[in-house]
């Protein structure tokens, strides 16, 4: 069996898609694997990618590249939702290559791995072949316009796989897609490049100034969504009960200033690091004591992915895909509050903190939990999807021919999910 990946551009870097690496990886152990990659803005992939997967880009975005001088290279794309976050990274030119290539596609089954690219799956994917679109943001994340474009499209497909049981309820509940089996698959969480660096092993007590110190890790973006400031203000509250531990954030953005100015006024100087940008590998948390997240978007949920996979027991939101389950399924390895409540943020912390035994248990059930969502069950939860569509095939094309009229509008709900 033949099966091909769609991704954005297989050349960058990001937990997500060292997951889907991971999963191409497990699951070209029994199949015929494709990557196919929009966009290549350089040589050499910066991700590891196994080589038994085949790697093929189709718009080449590097400098001086013929594509670049494609009189369409620079016309926008139409066949790509307009709503899509990512709209101005495609062109006409990305489209007619998408459209080409799909047509014209040999695998048994197509994966597509964001919201654009599903469009352009359903619009032009051979419907001899399975047809299955990723979905790893929230439902209400999609905005009301992008869910508008998709919805007749994703009609077409044969499955779309969310990262929480929750997150396909709610695609079932609000989009009703007759014909299209909605089900949950968690996020993968492949083995860390560096193996766990048991940060237990550290004296809970060292000085600030000590290497060993107790180490808050925290990394996205430095924007207003990831709530940095309510994190330097909850690591203040840590320090006054806890005062050898230390906070490092990496990444970078427009509040950097402002979280310094926020660092120094708290008197925290020494104690809590803008440490710069982040690892494209997550290496920022090895050796970490712990990691966090204030986060009222979604960014942050890669990170503690990462964290998590190195063993680094976390205390975030539950609003990120995928986390509350990964956290919770079989014992969990942080704690989850709610976002914007820096009293119970304040709380885990201090919580976890004063207790090197229950760290260290957390970090024991991070590590089985990234077990447990590693490649292989993922690649064996894939292949029983493949095994179910193949076999309900003719029973959801019938269900999809009686419900031939246009798709109800898309529902949107004013509550925080």
């Amino acid at each position: 069996m033949k099966i091909t990946f769609l991704l954005h551009n297989a050349y960058a870097v990001g937990a997500p898609l060292r997951a889907t690496l991971a999963l191409a990886a497990a699951l070209a152990d029994r199949h015929d694997v494709e990557l196919v990659s929009m966009l290549r803005h350089r040589e050499v992939p910066r991700c590891a990618v196994d080589p038994r997967l085949r790697l093929v880009p189709l718009v080449d975005i590097r400098v001086g590249s013929d594509d670049m001088a494609h009189p369409l290279f620079g016309a926008p794309a139409l066949d790509f939702p307009r709503a899509d976050r990512h709209h101005h990274q495609y062109s006409r030119l990305v489209d007619l290559r998408a459209a080409e290539f799909l047509r014209a596609a040999d695998a048994d089954v197509l994966i597509g791995t964001r919201p654009g690219i599903n469009a352009y799956l359903a619009r032009f994917g051979p419907r001899r072949a399975l047809r299955i679109g990723r979905v790893p943001l929230r439902y209400d994340a999609h905005g009301a316009p992008l869910l508008a474009e998709l919805a007749d499209l994703y009609r077409s497909l044969d499955a779309l796989v969310t990262t929480t049981e929750a997150e396909a309820a709610r695609w079932r509940a609000r989009l009703p897609l007759p014909g299209v089996r909605v089900l949950a698959v968690p996020a993968v969480v492949p083995p860390p490049d560096d193996p766990p660096a048991g940060p237990e092993a550290k004296p809970a007590a060292a000085p600030a100034t000590s290497p060993t110190a107790p180490t808050l890790v925290a990394a996205g973006p430095l924007v207003p969504g990831e709530r940095f400031d309510l994190l330097v203000e909850a690591f203040s509250a840590v320090c006054a009960e806890q005062p050898g531990w230390r906070l490092r954030i990496h990444g970078e953005g427009p509040e950097r200033d402002r979280l310094r100015s926020l660092i120094d006024g708290l008197g925290l100087a020494g104690r809590a690091e803008l440490a710069g940008p982040r690892t494209p590998d997550g290496a920022e948390f090895a050796g970490a004591t712990l990691a966090a997240s204030a986060s009222d978007a979604e960014a942050s949920g890669p990170a503690l992915v990462e964290a998590v996979r190195r063993g680094v027991p976390v205390v975030g939101t539950g609003r990120p895909p995928g986390l509350a389950e990964l956290l919770q399924d079989g014992g969990g390895g942080g704690v989850l509050v709610p976002p914007d409540d820096g009293r119970a943020l304040v709380g885990a912390l201090l919580d976890l903190a004063g207790n090197p035994e229950r760290r260290r248990a957390m970090a024991a059930a991070a590590l089985e939990n990234a077990r447990r969502h590693g490649p292989g069950p993922a690649a064996e939860r894939y292949r029983a999807l493949i095994a179910e569509l193949r076999a309900t095939r003719r029973a959801r094309f019938v269900r999809r021919v009686f419900s031939l009229a246009p798709a109800p509008a898309p529902a949107r709900r004013n509550e925080r999910s």
